[in-house]
């Protein structure tokens, strides 16, 4: 072989076995990433996608089917990262482990979850309590001038209207961040229903997604559902304050999210997996919640660096596009922990 063929082919050689910045073990470098999940996240994830392939040329396909699609495509391995506002419980990361190993949970943003309704002839911001809530979505409170809504709102000229119920069809972090509360406000809630990403409503009319129970109660005078606050404003939907663990009515925001993160920040756990449902504290929404990243320790398409990268940038020079689609920013605390999870993702 003549000496400079030789030598261009030992250059190739080093230069393969000296690998790259954002490819795996096989020395592929991977441009794409694909997650599924939460409906919760969407907006903030679509804005983060765009972002992040401007700053690092790597595209997020993110498909939006809700929380309990999302861990189960990450459990199943078809997608690289999930998202659920709803943590996995002890048996969903028991079946994930048994398929490929330990999960881990990377708390991504926090959002407010709002009592969403339509009554155009009431101008005010109603206020709701969790037990009157809970015997909303129960059926035991079946009409907008039922005694106990008027009492919680004297100054305004209720309706008669029937209320019409509308809540998640399909697994939802959502759901979980809803019901998280009501059943810990409501102890005939916790023992007739309970929590999860999917529950057996008593009442209701179901739709997929928070765009489409966003687009129901739009539609629908007298409804009263649930979403995310992004989605009820986008939408232009009304939303109630809520009366909160010290007696307060707090009105869904940035700083009363975070204020409910705070003063859970102590009891955090380790594993960071963590409601933050009727928080304590005078400014605090009781119907907070928290959207995680969910990946495998051990990413099974050997795409762990680059899912590991995403996540970092999501926690970090993300966050800065979080207040102007209403999500309240990781706290710095959390953040400091939110590190060495993922440097668990090998």
């Amino acid at each position: 072989m003549p000496r400079a063929s030789a030598l261009v082919l030992l250059g190739i050689a080093i230069l393969s076995s000296a690998g790259c910045s954002g490819c795996n073990n096989s020395g592929i470098e991977h441009k794409r990433l694909t997650g599924a999940g939460a409906t919760f996240i969407y907006p903030m994830m679509s804005k983060w996608s765009k972002e992040y392939e401007k700053a690092k040329g790597v595209k997020i396909d993110y498909q939006s089917i809700g929380s309990g699609g999302g861990i189960k495509q990450m459990t199943a391995q078809t997608v690289d990262f999930g998202c659920s506002e709803g943590p996995l419980n002890d048996g969903q990361l028991k079946e994930a482990k048994d398929k490929n190993g330990d999960v881990v949970h990377i708390p991504l943003a926090m959002g407010a979850v709002v009592p969403a309704y339509n009554l155009a002839e009431v101008k005010d911001q109603l206020k709701f309590t969790g037990p009157v809530l809970a015997d909303i979505f129960l059926g035991k409170i079946t009409n907008w001038n039922d005694p106990a809504i008027k009492k919680l709102n004297p100054d305004a000229t209720l309706p008669e209207t029937k209320i019409v119920v509308v809540h998640r069809s399909d697994g939802s972090g959502t759901t979980y961040v809803w019901v998280d509360y009501l059943s810990k406000v409501s102890p005939e809630w916790k023992d007739r229903v309970g929590k999860g990403t999917s529950v057996n409503w008593p009442i209701g009319l179901g739709e997929k997604g928070n765009e489409n129970v966003a687009g129901q109660v739009k539609r629908s005078a007298g409804a009263l559902g649930y979403v995310e606050l992004t989605y009820a404003l986008q939408n232009k939907i009304q939303y109630g304050a809520v009366q909160n663990k010290e007696g307060v009515f707090v009105v869904p925001n940035l700083e009363s999210v975070s204020a409910a993160a705070d003063a859970f920040l102590t009891d955090i756990p380790e594993d960071l997996r963590y409601s933050i449902t009727d928080a304590p504290g005078k400014g605090s929404y009781p119907i907070s919640g928290t959207c995680w990243g969910l990946a495998y320790a051990n990413n099974p398409s050997g795409k762990g660096k680059e899912v590991r990268d995403f996540l970092y940038w999501c926690t970090h020079d993300g966050q800065q596009f979080c207040e102007a689609l209403h999500y309240s920013r990781l706290p710095t605390r959390l953040v400091e922990r939110v590190e060495k999870r993922l440097e668990l993702i090998k």
